[in-house]
Parts: C-alpha cells; structure tokens; sequence
C-alpha cells in the first residue's frame, strides 16, 4: 500500500465504517470537559477519535474563523461553534462521507441549542483544503496529520488559508524514534494512528520548514509501546508571520527580557537576556506580536538602551554592543 490513492481509500473505508458504528478502542479517545460538549448530540461524541483536546487550549475568541480539518462527525466544530459565538465562523474538512454525513445530520440539533448556526461541513483532502487564501484565524485538527501521506503539504496548505498572524493548534501521534517500515506497512496500523506517526523532531521541523514561527508543545501524554517504540498524544500551537518583500535594517534593536539566560528564535537569532541585539524590521515587528509579545522591548532607532535599563549608554558587552 504506498501510493496515495490507495492510503487515502483504505483510510476512508476504515473511518467510514467507524462512523457507521462507533468504536471505543479507535486511536487513543481523549475526553472534553463537560460545559464543551453539552450542546452536542450523543452520536457525534459517541464517534469522536481523537488524541487530544485542542480546542480546549486554542484559546478561541468571539467572532474568529476556525477550520477543523479530519474533522470527523463534527465534536470539534461543534465546540468551536459555541467559543466563537454567532458572530463567529466554524468549517469542518473530511473526505469520508460517513462522517460528513453524521456531521451534516446533527448542525440543526447544535444549532437548536446554542440559538444559532455558524458551522458549516466541506468534503476534501488534508492536502488540498477547500478554503480560500489567508482566510482563517485558527486551525485545528486532531489526530489525523499521521493519517496523511504527505504531511509537509498539509502543512503547506495550512499556512495557505491562515490569515497573518493566524495559528495552528493540533493534536497528533508522535513516535520516540523512526518507524521501522513494518510497521508502516500494517494497514491496522495506519487506522490506529500508528503507521503514519513522524517523531517529535520531524514533526516540528516540518512546521518550521514551512514557515511557522512561536511553536510551543502545549501538551504531551504517553499512548502505547509496540515494537519497543514509545508513541505519545502531542499538542502544538504554531502562528504564521508574513514577511514583507524585504528584510531591511534602521537601526532597531531587540531587548529580550528573561527569564531564560538565552534565546534562539526560529530563523537563528540570538539573543542573550538584556542585550540590545540589532534585528530587520520583519523580526521587530514578529517579536511585537504574540507569541512573543511581552518578552521583548523593540528600541527604535531614536531609542537608547538606557532609557529601558540603569545601563551606564557607555557601558559595552565586550563585543561593541551595548550592555544592555
């Protein structure tokens, strides 16, 4: 089973029969807190197959954009339908009919309980959303990345449709070291969330690969062994950052305040804490905004180090820089 066409066939016929009838032993099932899932029809929670809880720790705010990709029967739309309000906006992404059929036959219920209808289901592939450029606060998805063949062009499509200063927030399997292509051959396997899990390392290089910057682990938890490989529930929160056409020096500078001795950012800036470290002003303006906001003080080029510090302005760092 390498090709594409073939993973995604068995993977829709195995979730396809998963929505048909719900199993409790499907990938690792996780649970939400209670006022989450109130509003929400016992079928769709009944097939809920995820690993994680991402839109518990997405942080979600009235009127946001959210899309749910291998959104499934819909629990995680549906929850994010309540966070955002009716101002908000709620779009599950799945390629099983099954499941968008379960989704589609519960949004009336949903929407009954919450007094209005903000969700809507769109059928299509990971690697291809159907979503329209830079036109999403938040993605989420859980436990399906593992499921894709080419999770760099998940990534890639994420990046596609966020908005600037968008995030990702997802749950997924991750493995303690390279799956032996046994392994990646059994089709069980793949169903469980197993075959297709990339090691912590890969996953978050991929995202940097692709342009993501401020990717945190909000949370890791320990699944199964087999084969003397440990395979863990991972939560990563990512945010993307438009550059501008160019990259361009006026004399800014960057104060990181602690409480670490020292920082490396992404792109392999270093910056010692308060030290004044030059930056472009594509790295000023990211480092103003969260997930870095707050962490550091960008000085202006009419700006003194002094002004922010009890640095004597002569006082040097050893290297020409400023103390501060």
């Amino acid at each position: 089973m390498q090709k594409t066409e073939d993973k995604r066939e068995f993977v829709e016929g195995y979730y396809g029969k998963a929505a048909q009838q719900p199993r409790e032993d499907l990938c690792c099932p996780t649970s939400y807190p209670t006022e989450d899932i109130g509003h929400i029809p016992q079928k769709v929670i009944d097939r809920f197959y995820g690993c994680g809880s991402p839109m518990s720790l997405a942080g979600i705010k009235e009127g946001e954009a959210v899309v749910d990709l291998g959104s499934g029967a819909g629990i995680d739309c549906f929850i994010a339908a309540k966070k955002t309000g009716s101002s908000g906006k709620v779009i599950g992404v799945d390629m099983t009919d099954d499941m968008l059929k379960v989704a589609n036959e519960s949004k009336s219920e949903v929407s009954s309980n919450l007094g209005y209808e903000n969700v809507e289901f769109r059928k299509g592939f990971l690697e291809e959303i159907p979503i329209d450029n830079k036109s999403v606060d938040l993605i989420t998805s859980n436990c399906v990345i593992n499921l894709s063949p080419d999770k760099r062009k998940v990534f890639r499509e994420m990046i596609r449709v966020l908005k600037d200063h968008g995030r990702i927030v997802i749950s997924d399997i991750i493995s303690s070291q390279k799956i032996p292509q046994s392994i990646r051959d059994n089709e069980q396997l793949l169903g469980e969330c197993i075959a297709g899990a990339l090691t912590e390392e890969q996953f978050l290089s991929y995202l940097e690969q692709v342009g993501f910057y401020g990717i945190e682990v909000l949370s890791k938890t320990y699944w199964k062994s087999i084969e003397n490989i440990d395979f863990c529930s991972i939560t990563v929160r990512a945010y993307k950052f438009e550059k501008t056409a160019g990259c361009v020096f006026i004399g800014q500078h960057a104060l990181y305040h602690g409480p670490f001795k020292v920082i490396i950012d992404e792109e392999g800036h270093v910056f010692p804490r308060n030290q004044a470290i030059e930056v472009c002003t594509d790295t000023a303006q990211k480092l103003s905004e969260v997930p870095y906001k707050g962490m550091f003080t960008i000085l202006e080029p009419d700006q003194t180090t002094n002004e922010v510090s009890c640095c004597s302005p002569s006082a040097t760092n050893g290297n020409g820089s400023s103390c501060c």
